[in-house]
């Protein structure tokens, strides 16, 4: 009898053993996946240089899984103006891709991925420029403003490259929409740096990038025999390229909130060049929603974000 009390306890030790390393081996395999979320609160949410919110604040936030290998899936959201995206109030992301190494150069790396925006509700054919009662739309025919972008990019030390190009139309841009084309084919270059100070953690941002839209405005456009509008828009400056360059510039910080770690606050300045199309008196600055109102979109800047991942 002791002898089997014995054995048993000894098997049973034995057994446990097995059951421990089974279980931090599936613990192990699974490290090989993280995920992490994300929430934060801007003050003015600019995208590209332009001003997504009719310059009012914003909230945000997404959710991030990745993979040792270097892949990578997430969703971001924010709210937005339905001045600028009629019957939208929300932006939601839905991105992936891989990030990796190139192992002749040491610290140089790349990344390559697919992105759509998307806003649910959103559509051209919501584009009210009048304020019409009875529902008028400027342009009847149009689609809807969601886009899908491939980028490719490359980093090395503090900085980074990347080029975005548009497999769809560009937010919707194409003749039904009062442009000359299909805008398929635009593309946004970037450069970033991120720069780490030697006080206070502080780390140095900066940012300029390039929108090249395949496409322009048509002045001309005329949706009257369908019940749209003679023409996309009043702008008063004619301007039909909405092409620009953007920049930021400005610092973060990381900090903690007692016992609670992953916050990063950020000042920056932003901003883009080509008043006269997304200034006040351009298309890009105009109300789609029925609103006489105009804003400079473009306009520099002093942006504050305050985020926290967990």
């Amino acid at each position: 009898m002791r002898q089997s009390i014995l054995l048993t306890a000894v098997l049973s030790t034995l057994s446990f053993a097995q059951v421990s390393y089974a279980a931090e081996e599936a613990k192990e395999e699974k490290s090989a996946w993280a995920a992490t979320a994300n929430v934060g609160f801007v003050s003015d949410y600019y995208a590209r240089g332009i001003s997504q919110n009719w310059h009012k604040p914003a909230v945000q936030g997404g959710i991030d899984i990745t993979h040792d290998s270097g892949f990578y899936v997430g969703a971001w959201g924010s709210n937005v103006t339905p001045n600028t995206f009629p019957d939208a109030t929300a932006e939601i992301d839905i991105y992936g891709g891989y990030n990796g190494t190139i192992p002749a150069i040491e610290g140089l790396g790349w990344t390559a991925g697919l992105i759509s925006y998307l806003y649910p509700g959103g559509s051209w054919k919501k584009y009210n420029l009048a304020g019409d009662a009875a529902g008028f739309r400027q342009t009847p025919k149009g689609g809807r403003w969601d886009t899908t972008e491939v980028n490719f990019g490359l980093s090395y030390s503090y900085f980074s490259a990347r080029l975005s190009y548009t497999l769809t139309d560009w937010f919707g841009a194409e003749r039904d929409t009062g442009w000359d084309g299909s805008t398929k084919g635009t593309t946004y270059l970037e450069f970033n740096v991120a720069y780490p100070l030697p006080w206070w953690e502080l780390t140095l941002i900066g940012h300029v990038g390039q929108l090249n839209v395949n496409g322009k405005l048509n002045t001309q456009a005329d949706f009257s025999a369908i019940g749209g509008g003679a023409g996309p828009s009043t702008s008063i400056t004619g301007a039909s390229s909405p092409d620009y360059i953007d920049y930021k510039i400005g610092l973060s910080k990381p900090f903690k909130i007692g016992a609670s770690e992953g916050w990063t606050a950020g000042l920056y300045y932003v901003g883009a060049s080509n008043r006269e199309y997304w200034g006040e008196n351009g298309y890009g600055g105009a109300s789609f929603n029925g609103s006489t109102q105009t804003k400079d979109l473009n306009e520099g800047r002093a942006v504050f974000t305050l985020s926290r991942t967990f």
